[in-house]
């Protein structure tokens, strides 16, 4: 199957959550760990340049290795899947009675009675029996799999822009208060993301936003005292 025959899917349902799940994550990785690492720096030396650099390279890697890792990632998902289908369309190739059985088996096991489970078992293997046998025994479409593209392009910009939020405040900022702008700037983007997330799960809002938050303050507290020490501890 060619790239291009990937093309009339991307815009599914599970394509766009897909991109949205990696985007959401991307966004809240770069906020975290860039505003670690500047806060870090900012706690050792309060020369704009030298945090400039540190961010911008810590911007320019984090991005690339949420983009490779997550194409890596959903690119071993969809070869897996693919796996999948390939081995089922031979079982159903060299056994369709043994399939059909299975089929009429699982769906029996799902409350239908057993005359029932056959004769539902039958339609779907006369209508398509590779997509029914996709459906109920590994929950794939075939027309539908994962795109690892979609998801790597969307954790490189999310991370992007997660990340210049605390360079920016970082830098805009006199020494005085920039720790306490970059602070309260990502404790409050943290709060979207840990929204974001819930929302996409379906799980509890305030635990998620909660966690999330005091996580990102916690892991900026930590590294700007390190970085503190260190600065001081070599002055």
């Amino acid at each position: 199957m060619g790239e291009h025959s990937d093309e009339p899917h991307s815009d599914s349902v599970s394509g766009r959550l897909n991109s949205l799940r990696a985007a959401v994550l991307g966004a809240n990785d770069g906020i975290v760990s860039v505003a670690g690492l500047v806060m870090g720096v900012a706690g050792a030396t309060t020369d704009r340049h030298t945090i400039f650099v540190a961010g911008l390279a810590g911007l320019v890697a984090g991005a690339l290795s949420m983009g490779t890792g997550e194409y890596v990632s959903v690119s071993t998902q969809r070869d897996t899947e693919r796996a999948l289908i390939e081995k089922e369309t031979r079982e159903l190739a060299d056994e369709p009675e043994d399939e059909l059985a299975e089929l009429a088996e699982l769906y029996r096991q799902k409350g239908l009675s057993e005359e029932l489970a056959r004769q539902v078992a039958a339609e779907l293997t006369g209508k398509d029996a590779l997509r029914a046998h996709l459906d109920i025994e590994l929950g794939i479409d075939p027309d539908d799999l994962t795109n690892p593209w979609q998801a790597a392009r969307a954790s490189m910009i999310s991370f992007t822009l997660g990340a210049l939020l605390p360079v920016l405040t970082i830098l805009l900022f006199s020494p005085s208060l920039r720790a306490v702008v970059t602070l309260v700037a990502v404790g409050l983007a943290l709060a979207g993301t840990g929204l974001a997330s819930a929302r996409i799960g379906g799980a509890r809002v305030r635990p998620a936003v909660t966690r999330n938050v005091l996580g990102g303050v916690l892991a900026m507290t930590i590294t700007y005292a390190v970085g503190y020490l260190a600065g001081t501890g070599m002055a």
